[in-house]
């Protein structure tokens, strides 16, 4: 088993954050993992996008041309990257930012309001974490409860205050896309 994961949005989103966590959630659950960030020089309100690939065997290449799942944090993003989800895949969309629906119907879509979620929770800056939730839960690589003990484990320090409100972001989320997926 293999899944590639990528995940983009403007700088600032937490876009790098959340595919870190995604590859120590799977360094800690015994996979073989790589996480490669990629952002533009004003990282915060510039573009921002990484690739996690989480492996039961060696990776070969930490390269990925049509990931297994896609998490898309705005609209550029969704333009960009909604024609490389492998078919079948998972394509995850923050409604939020986003103003179209994606057009492909061989993947699993799902609709997030990840920035309403996060301002209802108390913190905008939570929008990455309700989408990652309903990331892993549609994966199944990962459950939701390994996933929190890693966000413990890895969580910076000064972050530490706002580890609560991520993990009930991060099950908002998952609950929304237990019911929420589309099929195309």
């Amino acid at each position: 088993m293999q899944i590639e994961i990528l995940i983009s949005g403007f700088g600032g989103q937490g876009v790098l954050f959340a595919g870190q966590l995604l590859a120590y959630a799977g360094l800690d659950y015994d996979m073989h993992v790589t996480w490669i960030p990629s952002y533009g020089p004003e990282m915060r309100g510039g573009t921002a996008h990484c690739t996690t690939i989480l492996s039961d065997e060696e990776i070969g290449s930490p390269e990925v041309r049509h990931p297994t799942a896609v998490m898309v944090m705005n609209l550029p993003s969704l333009d960009k990257y909604e024609n490389l989800v492998k078919e079948g895949g998972i394509l995850v969309v923050n409604t939020s930012l986003v103003d179209r629906l994606p057009e492909r119907k061989d993947i699993t879509v799902i609709l997030v309001p990840a920035n309403e979620i996060a301002e209802e929770l108390g913190n905008r800056r939570l929008a990455n974490m309700v989408m990652t939730g309903a990331l892993i839960q549609k994966l199944g690589t990962i459950t939701l409860d390994q996933l929190a003990k890693s966000l413990d484990n890895h969580i910076p320090e000064h972050r530490r205050d706002l580890l609560d409100a991520n993990l009930v972001a991060m099950k908002r989320g998952a609950e929304l896309a237990e019911g929420e997926a589309v099929t195309g």
